[in-house]
């Protein structure tokens, strides 16, 4: 099967700006407390079990949840960021992955982390990773996902990080992703709209807690 032009498009901008990108992010959980607040309660949710942290990129969050006490590994979809997720957090896992077809068995985690992971896929997609999402996770299980606020529309980014790169992200509708959560088995807890932090951020950004029924 031919992989979509927009999967490879975000793939080889990730692998281009991955250095840049965790040099520039290392230290931003230090100053965003609402970050922070909502990895926190998803900690505490999941508890026990391995917890996947799915477009987990240089493996920043990775290593707080793991600061935290959850079992965590990452994947993501760029080959580079897993190299750099590596070698900056050596006692952690790190695969290479797709969010549309994870190597995750069925049922296996106590909790999933898209975090700013499902942006770069166009609104008319997102269901697969849903339902991906809700296969990979046992019944109770939590998923966090944030994203930009906005109304499902494209923009074309073509220079990010110090890097000239071509791929598109999308500024989501909350009742939109909720709606998509709610079709693929998942029960939204809580959400949270916040508004623009640091300079870089132009638009409301979005926190979903959901649980998978069952």
């Amino acid at each position: 099967m031919t992989e979509p032009v927009y999967v490879t498009e975000t793939r080889s901008a990730y692998d281009t700006v991955a250095e840049s990108y965790a040099e520039m992010l290392k230290d931003f959980l230090e100053s965003s407390t609402w970050d922070r607040t909502m990895l926190g309660a998803f900690a505490e949710l999941t508890g026990e079990g391995p917890v996947g942290d799915l477009g987990c990129g240089p493996g920043r969050l990775t290593g707080y949840l793991a600061s935290l006490g959850l079992d965590v590994f990452g994947v993501d979809l760029s080959p580079t960021m897993v190299e750099v997720a590596r070698r900056t957090h050596p006692h952690l896992r790190f695969a290479v992955d797709s969010l549309a077809a994870l190597d995750i068995a069925d049922g296996s985690l106590a909790g999933a982390l898209a975090w700013y992971s499902l942006i770069h896929t166009p609104p008319e997609e997102l269901p697969v990773l849903a339902k991906e999402l809700a296969r990979v996770l046992r019944p109770g299980g939590w998923l966090l996902t944030a994203f930009q606020v906005g109304d499902n529309q494209r923009r074309r980014i073509e220079n990010a990080y110090g890097h000239d790169i071509a791929a598109d992200a999308y500024r989501l509708d909350p009742d939109f992703v909720a709606r998509l959560l709610a079709d693929a088995g998942f029960v939204v807890d809580a959400r949270l709209v916040r508004k623009p932090g640091p300079s870089y951020e132009a638009t409301d950004q979005a926190y979903l807690m959901a649980r998978k029924e069952g």
